[in-house]
């Protein structure tokens, strides 16, 4: 089975000591986010945990006892860096830095291991077509050497949208065109394997892939092992990764992002970061009396040879 520890929540940023702390301890408990009483106990051990993947924006706080989980387990490393400020994302380490962290981070557990995702690429009367490609190619030259690949998408026009950024603009279809064309571009010139995610429309025109971002050929080529040849299910409709099991909670990422999907509203995330106990098995409060808590089934996917 595949663990993800970031697609509900930054917990590489905000919740480090927790995380560290099940790695430890050898199991952790999710919360079924859509039958609340429901909790699912996974181990955390490499004889059962195929790859850990970890997505975030800022990989600063664990970076120098991340080696504590790359020793034991494979790995795999989503690093979410865009064009914009903390005018959309408030909770984030300015470009320059997460850049700098991105390179740290590739010296340690190598950069096949790591890839650097622009996304979501939206546009407000700050965040033109032009700015997002000026940024791209600015970000594109100094993190070539560090990254595996490239991974962007189209923001999701879906209704919070409305509300928590009133200053978007929505994509038109000429939209799409310049800017897949001109990070298609960019990343040619700089030798970045660019791929879409979960993003509707054909752009290999542009020199662009549309493979899943989380597939078991991406994970196994980047730790030098095989997987069997399995269907992937996908997360959610469009997507074409690999199953995978996340570990983390909605509403605690504290980060803020304007377009974030896994957050009702900041002070929601905020209230709910307050009753974060790093000492838990679950990222967010307790067992409850109330609850059930079942094994989780955890299936390998790793092609075992024959003796």
């Amino acid at each position: 089975m595949i663990i993800n520890t970031g697609g509900r929540t930054d917990t590489v940023q905000y919740y480090t000591e927790w995380l560290l702390r099940r790695f430890e301890q050898g199991y952790v408990l999710s919360r079924n986010p859509l039958f609340p009483n429901k909790v699912t106990r996974y181990e955390l051990d490499p004889d059962l945990v195929d790859c850990v993947v970890f997505c975030s924006k800022n990989y600063r706080p664990i970076l120098p006892r991340l080696h504590e989980i790359t020793d034991r387990f494979h790995s795999y490393f989503h690093y979410t860096i865009t064009a914009y400020g903390r005018d959309i994302e408030p909770g984030v380490p300015s470009i320059e830095e997460s850049m700098e962290t991105l390179a740290e981070l590739a010296g340690q557990v190598g950069r096949q291991r790591v890839a650097w995702r622009y996304d979501p690429v939206l546009l407000t009367p700050e965040y033109t077509v032009s700015r997002h490609l000026e940024t791209f190619e600015r970000m594109a030259q100094k993190l070539a050497p560090h990254i595996d690949r490239c991974i962007f998408s189209f923001v999701e026009m879906y209704r919070k949208l409305e509300v928590n950024l009133p200053e978007l603009i929505p994509l038109t279809e000429e939209d799409r065109a310049a800017l897949a064309e001109g990070l298609g571009r960019i990343a040619g010139r700089y030798g970045i394997y660019l791929q879409t995610c979960g993003t509707d429309g054909d752009f290999s025109r542009y020199g662009i892939h549309s493979s899943g971002c989380m597939t078991l050929d991406i994970l196994g080529r980047a730790n030098g092992v095989e997987f069997r040849t399995l269907k992937h299910r996908g997360m959610r409709q469009g997507c074409h990764c690999i199953e995978s099991r996340d570990i983390g909670a909605y509403d605690t990422c504290l980060n803020g992002c304007k377009y974030c999907y896994a957050n009702q509203n900041p002070q929601k995330a905020l209230e709910n970061a307050r009753k974060h106990a790093p000492s838990s098995p679950l990222l967010l409060g307790c067992v409850r009396p109330e609850d059930t808590v079942i094994q989780g089934a955890q299936r390998s996917f790793l092609k075992r040879s024959k003796k």
